[in-house]
């Protein structure tokens, strides 16, 4: 599977502006990719306010993306805010190139920023299925929560959309490359770089990590396209031979 990354900084709250932008980064991939990544609330950045910028699944965004995902005969992916019932979400879309959308509301919802006082928690993990390969999206926060990740319907590809800050971006680094150790699969974080409005500067540190920890992607930190490829075969093949994954535990968690 080849899978491109898009690092960029937001514009703060202007979704018109980020989707222009973003569309001008999709169509600036030359190469044939079955997936591109896009970081967490691409359309507005990481904000508190979504009265003004929240869309619906049937909004502006979600339209261009899957016009988008139809002419790059590509999956595309990212979060953004949606108000659905009253209630706004931090959803992450997977938009087929069918133009199907699958969809995951974050979990683990930011309390030092107060993302739990504005936005509805998600309780579903979300396995998609695409082109024979198992994948587990999440977001941001997430990464702190080993056990919500576990890799306990054998998925081969887990990934992170973020707006993850630059004075903690050690940890980024570090808990993606468990993330993929413990749970023996590729894990990839997209995140974004520049100043907000809240005057957070972010880094990237965009990256993609296999099934044993080293890198086909080491952390990015400039504007940028980045494109890996995937090898299941040599997936499953280290599966296989190790076998560690036989001995994870299973567990129930509360929602």
């Amino acid at each position: 599977m080849k899978i491109a990354l898009i690092q960029s900084s937001l514009f703060w709250e202007n979704p018109i502006a980020n989707r222009n932008h973003f569309e001008e980064k999709i169509n600036a991939i030359t190469e044939q990719v079955d997936l591109i990544v896009l970081p967490e609330m691409f359309t507005t950045g990481f904000t508190m306010n979504p009265q003004s910028v929240a869309e619906s699944m049937q909004g502006e965004t979600v339209l261009l993306l899957q016009s988008l995902a139809k002419a790059k005969n590509s999956a595309i992916t990212g979060s953004l805010i949606i108000k659905e019932n009253d209630n706004f979400y931090n959803r992450l879309v997977f938009v087929f190139p069918s133009g199907e959308v699958q969809f995951y509301d974050k979990r683990h919802l930011f309390t030092l920023a107060g993302e739990d006082k504005v936005y509805t928690s998600g309780n579903e993990k979300l396995i998609v299925d695409y082109l024979g390969w198992k994948i587990c999206p999440l977001i941001c926060y997430d990464l702190r929560f080993p056990v919500f990740a576990r890799n306990v319907e054998n998925y081969d590809l887990l990934f992170y959309v973020a707006n993850w800050p630059k004075p903690r971006v050690n940890a980024w680094d570090i808990l993606l490359k468990a993330r993929a150790v413990e749970n023996m699969c590729y894990t990839i974080g997209v995140n974004r770089i520049g100043l907000d409005d809240n005057n957070y500067e972010y880094n990237g540190h965009a990256q993609a990590v296999d099934f044993l920890g080293n890198y086909l992607l080491e952390p990015q930190e400039t504007d940028g396209i980045f494109i890996v490829e995937l090898d299941k075969e040599k997936l499953l093949e280290t599966r296989n031979k190790l076998g560690f994954l036989n001995d994870r535990d299973f567990f129930n968690l509360k929602t």
